[in-house]
């Protein structure tokens, strides 16, 4: 001010004209909820529902470990012909083996293109509680990542310990914190009960609010993982009756060694989709943007579905006319291997949020705005903090529609910004220190339907 200027001599002044502007946040950071095989950083267990950010699988391994190898307990019946040479090994896992699969699902979301990522460690895997308790760790790894603010994906890899109201306990419980914060999303693994009809059909009967903010997936997938075991578990039973692999190491070696690669060849770790789909949407979002349905997408490292989900099984998982609760496959085509093939949302008959690039794009232009506008607090609520606020909002929102994100021919087509006294403010508005903004945006939506119509064209002279 020119009343502050009382010893003579140059004063620098700087004005700023350019307005604050929108810092996008990341849109695929999930946060893997499950059992590990340790959870420490320095003392033992001292990670122990603790969201810890890691960007690699050596980190996991570092913190977390990677199974207990206790839990995996193989059988395998090896034959002999009439030579006594070996003809059949058939490795199968027993039914007391304890499965987690958190360092499975992480290699997997990284070999898919997944990058950062949050784990919420439950427990330790060598001591997992009944299933009640189990619904009790999950509910307690939800609350914890609560404050995480730069968490937008939630993923369950130890979902299949839990069944019936628990199973549904805990999606609803992560549903209900997504719709309180609006800045994250869950991927539903649909547990497989016998084939896709019955699946769907146990799925939606049960009990899931704020649908929009959740998207299933269907079958299980077997990847080319391989199980990690002790050899002292795995008993072999053949003319000599039941030892232990690890005794057959150093005195028949031949055996030890085609039992060995057996096991490789033929016990693939299964896994649930939604950590493959976490990688997926990473991937999506960073080549192409959140607002490109992460659909008609290849897996990596997957063999194949545990079921064939063909055009007529689909019509059943994509539309549900009574819980509108859509079901996304993932299916095998020739030539093309195995693609992400369905991009709904849990609200499948709701025109508004039926896809995921919709909802999960309106959760970034959210989030990104309402951090950037932070610095409008206590600021006056006049016409000049209206403008710096449309123009900071209108520059972001041009910025997304060149990229492709929003549809029309141009700026005013694709999006309009409000704020201003008579326009989303009344006096009363301004007296009690409200500053009202609406945005409205036409995001670009999948083309889930390509319907090509064909006619006879008659012969002209």
């Amino acid at each position: 001010m020119a009343g502050s200027y009382k010893t003579p001599g140059v004063y620098v002044e700087e004005i700023t004209k350019l307005p604050p502007s929108v810092a996008q946040v990341e849109t695929a950071i999930p946060a893997f909820i499950g059992y590990t095989e340790k959870a420490a950083r320095l003392t033992d267990n001292d990670l122990l529902f603790v969201p810890t950010r890691i960007t690699s699988l050596h980190d996991y391994v570092t913190y977390f470990g990677t199974v207990n190898k206790e839990n995996i307990i193989i059988n395998v019946q090896v034959s002999y012909d009439i030579s006594n040479n070996i003809s059949a090994v058939s490795p199968s896992l027993d039914s007391s083996s304890v499965i987690t699969k958190i360092y499975y699902a992480l290699q997997m979301y990284f070999s898919n293109g997944g990058g950062p990522c949050y784990i919420v460690s439950t427990g330790i895997d060598g001591s997992i509680p009944n299933g009640a308790s189990i619904k009790d760790d999950f509910d307690d790894g939800i609350d914890s990542i609560a404050v995480e603010d730069e968490v937008t994906l939630f993923v369950f890899p130890d979902i299949h310990l839990l069944s019936g109201a628990d199973y549904y306990a805990v999606y609803d419980k992560a549903l209900g914190q997504c719709n309180k914060l609006g800045d994250r999303f869950t991927i539903v693994d649909v547990i497989i009960n016998s084939d896709s009809t019955t699946a769907a059909a146990n799925f939606r009967n049960g009990t899931l609010g704020y649908l929009k903010y959740g998207a299933a997936y269907y079958p299980d997938l077997q990847t080319i993982l391989n199980y990690v075991y002790h050899n002292d578990n795995v008993t072999v039973f053949d003319n000599s009756g039941a030892r232990s692999l690890s005794s057959l190491k150093s005195v028949e070696t031949l055996l030890y060694n085609t039992i060995s690669t057996e096991i490789r060849n033929q016990l693939k770790v299964t896994l649930a989709p939604s950590s493959i789909v976490a990688g997926v949407y990473a991937r999506v979002d960073s080549s192409r943007g959140v607002w490109k349905a992460p659909a008609n997408e290849a897996v990596n490292g997957v063999i194949k579905p545990v079921e064939d989900v063909t055009d007529e099984d689909q019509k059943s998982l994509n539309i549900d006319a009574t819980s509108g609760k859509s079901i996304n496959a993932l299916r095998t085509f020739t030539g093309k291997g195995v693609l992400v093939w369905g991009a709904r949302t849990l609200a499948g008959n709701d025109n508004e949020w039926r896809y995921i690039p919709v909802r999960r794009f309106f959760n970034m232009v959210e989030e990104s705005v309402k951090k950037a506008s932070s610095w409008v607090v206590f600021e006056p609520n006049n016409a000049t903090s209206w403008t710096k606020v449309k123009s900071m909002i209108s520059n972001y929102l041009i910025t997304l529609w060149r990229q492709g994100a929003l549809a029309g021919s141009s700026p005013e087509k694709a999006f309009f910004v409000k704020v201003g006294l008579g326009e989303t403010m009344t006096s009363l508005d301004i007296l009690e220190g409200r500053m009202n903004i609406e945005i409205g945006m036409a995001v670009v939506r999948p083309a889930e339907f390509i319907i090509l119509k064909f006619s006879h064209k008659l012969q002209e002279a």
